[in-house]
């Protein structure tokens, strides 16, 4: 068992007085700033030039101030507001302070990379500025749970290598002509070059200020909530998932890269400092009571994102869930079973395939048009009869040579399709065209592509498809959430801990996982069906194993391991990013895989257990951790996995 010693204590030592009122300070300039104008031109997207109008970035300002503002006033103990920093930790304020500092820092500086300087920047902005660090400067004066020691780490020396490797390549590609056949080269390494310094210079301040900044978590006991009317709590549920309905469509319909990077900032920030506070535990309380209402209220939320916005953005949000689903298939693959599978897209590619074979296309030579339903089965049992063929010779590898072998099948599949066009094989798939014209569909006379109005709302033709793929992303939780709870789940995870132990407590390690394949490859069979008819054809090349767009096999894989093996809300998250950060940020389309590794690297050795791991994940990553003892005593007893 490993002790630690804590303490509650400044970083920067001010009187607790000044501190406060310099944080709440802060936080008011912030959030007044986006009442003033921040730039004079109105060249920078969103046009943040008006006074009395926020707009863009400016309204992150406005969030993160009030944030910040709520969460000081709450921890002080501000009748009427106790209720929002359950633990009094001066950490969520602190983490709301620095969310702000981010939002600020982030818009200046896309401000003055774009226009051109600091001379660019307005009153507005100048108050922004301020009011972010004195804000975040406030907030390391207050009392903060805090380590009393925390090593510093140190990267591999050789990395520091890139450091000044980067502004040399920089100065190469800038000293050769732009007519010479090298100079895209050059200029293709040095961008290169100065991300991966990046992110090296970023991963050793992170440890740098960990280890100056020594944060921590005094497990206090929370004072008992006050007892409220059923409905009530009911109503604080749906109050919270139209919040979080509205913040997500927020992000979604962003017009401009520069706006969605800050809000990413943001969310980040907020998410830490309410389960700082301990809001997201009293919230999970209460979703854990009212189970059933919960259920109810995240449906109803997601199904009334179409109604919020246009056509565009419900195309994204329809391709979201296809991903999403997929990837919670290759969570029971790789999460529950802890297979690695490198080729899995390409079952969602045999069960578009096999339904745009049956669904009446001009182009198939299959002349023959099921209805949906039966084309849903035809793609599902497709898909889990490959599973099964993959699996069954595969299956008693393990490690590597498995994984070579997932992905040798998905380069396997797509050669195929390429080569049955009646050439170099029968005419089938029509080769690299693909098969065109996948009919629209009509369930139970609903025609899919037209518009219809409900209950005085529009909903185009991919807010139809959207809600379809609701219904079976719904499907697929279920089956997800009931195996995983079940015997067969449990064997699975005794595999993926430790096959051989698991095989010698009498469980057939190579039936389950076989069945664990058989069902990923059904469920992406699933989501295949739908896609096939979303995007009108289905060609070779949707169903690659890397590519700069998902879906593809290495985006499912990370979205899995990214979002928390084993969970369901884990996949639906990593997936939900893995999409909309690429498509938010086209502007990056020539370094987006470049970014996506060195993002990756950071968050693996940051957070290895995944965005939203499950308990036993995470005491995997972080036994060793040393976790911090409640107040009063200045030792602690770690939790093991045995205590989980």
């Amino acid at each position: 068992m490993t002790t630690t010693r804590t303490e509650t204590t400044p970083v920067i030592p001010l009187p607790a007085t000044a501190a406060t009122a310099l944080t709440g300070l802060g936080a008011l300039s912030v959030a007044a700033s986006a009442a003033m104008s921040w730039t004079w031109t109105s060249d920078f997207p969103g046009d943040l030039t008006y006074y009395g109008s926020p707009a863009g970035l400016q309204w992150l300002a406005v969030a993160a101030g009030v944030l910040t503002l709520a969460l000081l006033l709450a921890v002080h103990g501000t009748p009427g507001l106790r209720w929002a920093a359950p633990t009094r930790s001066n950490n969520a304020v602190l983490y709301a302070a620095t969310g702000s500092f981010a939002v600020a820092a982030y818009s200046v500086a896309a401000i003055s990379t774009e226009l051109g300087g600091l001379a660019n920047l307005e009153p507005g902005g100048w108050v922004l500025a301020a009011g972010g660090l004195l804000g975040v400067l406030g907030a390391l004066g207050l009392p903060l749970d805090r380590r009393t020691h925390v090593p510093l780490r140190t990267l591999d020396k050789r990395l520091f290598l890139l450091l000044p490797a980067a502004p040399v390549g920089w100065i190469a590609a800038h000293a050769i002509p732009g007519d010479k056949p090298v100079a895209p080269v050059m200029t293709a390494l040095s961008g290169a070059l100065a991300i991966a310094a990046g992110a090296v210079l970023l991963l050793q301040l992170g440890h740098l200020a960990n280890s100056r900044l020594r944060l921590g978590k005094i497990d206090r006991p929370l004072p008992t909530p006050r007892e409220l009317p059923s409905w009530v709590e009911v109503l604080l549920i749906v109050a919270a998932f139209g919040v979080g309905s509205y913040a997500i469509t927020f992000g979604i319909d962003t017009d401009y890269g520069e706006l969605f990077i800050g809000y990413l900032l943001l969310v980040a920030f907020v998410i830490a400092a309410l389960a700082g506070s301990g809001l997201l535990s009293r919230l999970r309380a209460l979703t854990l009571k009212y189970r059933p209402v919960t259920t109810g209220a995240a449906f109803a939320a997601a199904a009334s994102f179409p109604f919020q916005t246009g056509e565009q953005y419900a195309s994204v949000a329809t391709n979201i869930l296809i991903f999403a689903t997929v990837a919670l298939g290759l969570n029971i693959v790789v999460g529950l079973a802890g297979l690695l599978d490198l080729g899995y897209v390409a079952f969602l590619g045999v069960g578009a395939y096999a339904a745009a074979l049956v669904s009446g296309s001009p182009a198939s030579p299959i002349h023959v048009q099921l209805p949906f339903w039966a084309a849903v089965i035809v793609g599902a049992a497709v898909s889990m009869v490959f599973g099964v063929v993959i699996g069954a010779p595969t299956l008693r590898l393990r490690g590597d040579y498995l994984a070579i072998v997932t992905l040798g099948f998905g380069e396997i599949f797509r050669i195929t399709m390429q080569n049955l066009n009646g050439t170099t094989g029968p005419n089938v798939t029509n080769g690299s065209n693909g098969i065109p014209r996948i009919p629209e569909l009509n369930v139970f006379g609903f025609d899919f592509s037209q518009t219809h109005a409900l209950g005085g709302l529009q909903i185009g033709r991919f807010g139809n498809y959207y809600l379809l793929m609701l219904l079976v992303t719904a499907l697929v939780v279920l089956v997800f959430a009931r195996v995983g709870n079940s015997r067969i789940g449990r064997a699975w995870i005794a595999i993926r801990e430790d096959e051989t132990a698991a095989e010698a407590m009498g469980i057939n390690g190579f039936r389950l996982k076989l069945l664990a394949f058989a069902l990923g490859a059904c469920l992406a069979g699933v989501a295949g069906t739908v896609q096939a008819h979303v995007t009108y054809t289905v060609t070779p090349d949707q169903y690659t194993f890397a590519d700069a767009l998902p879906p593809n096999s290495a985006f499912l894989l990370a979205a899995v391991i990214l979002g928390g093996m084993g969970t369901i809300s884990g996949p639906l998250a990593g997936a939900t990013l893995l999409f909309l950060i690429p498509k938010k940020l086209e502007f990056l389309s020539d370094y987006q895989l470049l970014v996506f590794g060195a993002a990756l690297i950071v968050l693996m050795r940051v957070r290895p257990e995944g965005l939203i791991p499950n308990r036993r994940r995470q005491l995997e990553f972080h036994e060793a951790d040393e976790p911090a003892q409640p107040t009063g005593d200045d030792h602690t007893t770690a939790l093991t996995k045995a205590g989980a």
